[in-house]
């Protein structure tokens, strides 16, 4: 079987929240609704949009979470084309990206993004050719369902005893847990560590630099 080291998106490859709330309080407006605290904003990221738009809004009936949502993504796009959408790769990511390629790892992401807003990232920053797969909320159920990780390792020819998601929510350790992937959490994101390890994290890494050494121990 191949090793595989599944990476979450925003929160764990980017540091997007400025971009994220930006656009969700434009798109909120944009809709009459009020829109939450940052606060909020930065814990639902990681769920896929509809999602996203039900916990944030749970009084909205679904057609409400429907234009919600269409507002966000057309608010977040509108950022990108402007060139003020701010998503830069967090410190120690390419090295980690690096060092795990070159122990044999094969690479891939599961996010909540689109294939458009996933694209857009990672060819930007150089990264697409790294991934051999990648898995989004266009083709998936929201986090924590296990379908994006159960793709991702078909993709790759893994189990879920050589696989590993790494991501920075406790929906990233939900899912892993669901898949039977080991889960790696991450400090540097957008859930707390004492989150991360409520939701089933084996272990949290405080910086980029230890991932490798993290995957590399795993049984």
């Amino acid at each position: 079987m191949n090793r595989l080291a599944v990476f979450d998106c925003d929160g764990t490859l980017v540091d997007s929240q400025a971009t994220i709330c930006t656009a969700l309080e434009t798109g909120f407006a944009a809709c009459g609704v009020a829109p939450p605290r940052r606060a909020a904003m930065r814990s639902i990221i990681g769920l896929s949009v509809i999602e996203a738009m039900r916990v944030l809004h749970p009084e909205g009936a679904a057609e409400t979470h429907a234009l919600l949502a269409q507002s966000y993504k057309d608010s977040f796009f509108a950022l990108r084309q402007q060139g003020l959408a701010e998503e830069p790769l967090y410190e120690g990511i390419v090295e980690a990206i690096d060092g795990l390629a070159a122990r044999g790892w094969l690479l891939g992401v599961a996010t909540g993004k689109s294939d458009r807003g996933l694209a857009a990232v990672l060819d930007k920053h150089g990264l697409h050719p790294r991934f051999v797969t990648l898995q989004t909320a266009d083709r998936h159920p929201s986090k924590p369902h296990p379908a994006m990780l159960r793709q991702a390792m078909a993709d790759a020819g893994a189990g879920p005893e050589t696989t590993a998601m790494i991501g920075d929510t406790s929906f990233d350790m939900g899912m892993a847990k669901a898949a039977g992937a080991a889960a790696i959490g991450v400090a540097w994101g957008y859930h707390s560590a004492e989150e991360l390890r409520g939701g089933g994290a084996d272990v949290v890494a405080g910086h980029a630099s230890e991932l490798v050494a993290l995957l590399e121990a795993l049984p």
